[in-house]
């Protein structure tokens, strides 16, 4: 296998392990009450506003978010699932990793503030969580990753054999 087919194919395995994640982490969500209507999504709020979101967030967080917490909860649940079925089918990677790119920047800047005395260096390592998958969510968006170990290809050519156009 030559080096090309090998990063390509790297590049479809994380996707579709990140994918996986956000299955994991969205059907709990999706399947369960507790995120989303008996107060998980608010006490994470409460959590980040009080302790963690960085000092501009932390006005969206209590004057938005709280006031509109259901709403939001269900749209993080879902959110988090399709973001995560796309990717592991391999289905509108782009805008699937657009949408878990903007995600995961509102979880850094809500929760992953080390403070006004931090040093420089201290940003990213509290950032970890969540940059590191912003990271890839870039990678995936501007990457042709949704080509290979994917159900894209077969629809394109369904949808080609029919007729209706895929774009």
């Amino acid at each position: 296998m030559d080096p090309t087919q090998r990063n390509t194919l790297a590049l479809a395995g994380l996707r579709i392990a990140v994918g996986v994640l956000f299955l994991i982490f969205g059907e709990y969500k999706v399947f369960g009450t507790e995120f989303t209507l008996h107060g998980g999504f608010e006490r994470w709020i409460h959590l980040f506003a009080d302790h963690g979101a960085y000092p501009f967030m932390v006005g969206v967080l209590r004057d938005f978010v709280l006031p509109h917490a259901r709403l939001l909860a269900f749209l993080a649940a879902y959110g988090e699932f399709s973001i995560g079925l796309a990717l592991t089918l391999g289905i509108l990677v782009r805008t699937a990793s657009l949408f878990g790119l903007i995600f995961m920047l509102s979880l850094l800047f809500s929760s992953n503030y080390p403070g006004p005395n931090a040093v420089f260096w201290q940003y990213f390592g509290a950032s970890l969580s969540h940059s590191v998958l912003a990271l890839c969510f870039a990678t995936f968006a501007v990457s042709n990753s949704g080509r290979t170990l994917s159900l894209s290809p077969l629809l394109r050519a369904k949808f080609a054999r029919t007729g209706r156009h895929t774009r």
